[in-house]
């Protein structure tokens, strides 16, 4: 009989737990990116054809989800390469940015697939039209253009 009595107030105990009301559901969730401009993060030197370019290498969530928010410039042969761990159909807005910037989607093999002109602000997300996205190449708006 003593081994009833453990198990009688554990069943008590978890049908006083299913009659209190659930938790509120945050109204704010957890956002990925920071709330003010990220630390230059590590560059790498790109070439693209003969024009050479100073990359910012944005690898983790919160680097990539936050890219070039509330930064004020960007140099003109600077660029943010945002690396993924595997090609996808990925999409790119402005949120919280004001530089204009064009973005190349690029394939696993370092193809340029599609080129994009983002304006600031625009939080209208611009769609890959290929499934085969592993990399974003931001640059100062026209910079493909100039270079090209």
């Amino acid at each position: 009989m003593p081994f009833l009595v453990p198990l009688f107030a554990s069943c008590e105990h978890k049908k006083d737990l299913a009659q209190q009301p659930p938790p509120p559901l945050a109204t704010n969730p957890p956002h990925l990116y920071l709330d003010q401009a990220q630390p230059r993060l590590p560059t790498i030197k790109l070439w693209l054809g003969a024009q050479e370019m100073v990359a910012e290498m944005a690898l983790t969530q919160t680097q990539v989800a936050t890219g070039m928010m509330y930064r004020k410039e960007m140099g003109t042969n600077d660029g943010m390469l945002f690396v993924f761990p595997r090609s996808h159909r990925t999409a790119f807005y402005m949120r919280n940015t004001v530089v204009p910037l064009s973005a190349a989607y690029i394939d696993p093999e370092g193809t340029i697939l599609e080129l994009h002109d983002l304006k600031p602000l625009d939080e209208t997300p611009i769609e890959a039209g290929s499934d085969n996205i592993q990399f974003v190449l931001e640059t100062p708006q026209g910079w493909f253009k100039k270079n090209n």
